[in-house]
């Protein structure tokens, strides 16, 4: 079963609980998303180890629940 986009949102806020989050349905199927993520919790981390902490907080919905998500992170200002 599809991950829904709040659901997503939901596991990002409670891993990244001062985060900007926006999370868009690219196919309007539930299963493939963009999410975008601003946390200070990237601060000096590669963009590779950023995306880890993003997966890890979904709780390894990769290859299931979610099959496709781009993603864009990024440190606020």
């Amino acid at each position: 079963m599809p991950m829904a986009s709040d659901e997503i949102e939901t596991r990002l806020k409670r891993a990244f609980p001062d985060a900007t989050i926006v999370v868009d349905d690219l196919a309007g199927d539930g299963d493939h998303y963009k999410v975008r993520i601003s946390a200070a919790a990237f601060a000096g981390l590669t963009r590779v180890r950023q995306h880890k902490l993003v997966y890890e907080a979904l709780g390894g919905a990769m290859g299931g629940e979610l099959h496709a998500l781009a993603l864009e992170t990024l440190t606020p200002p």
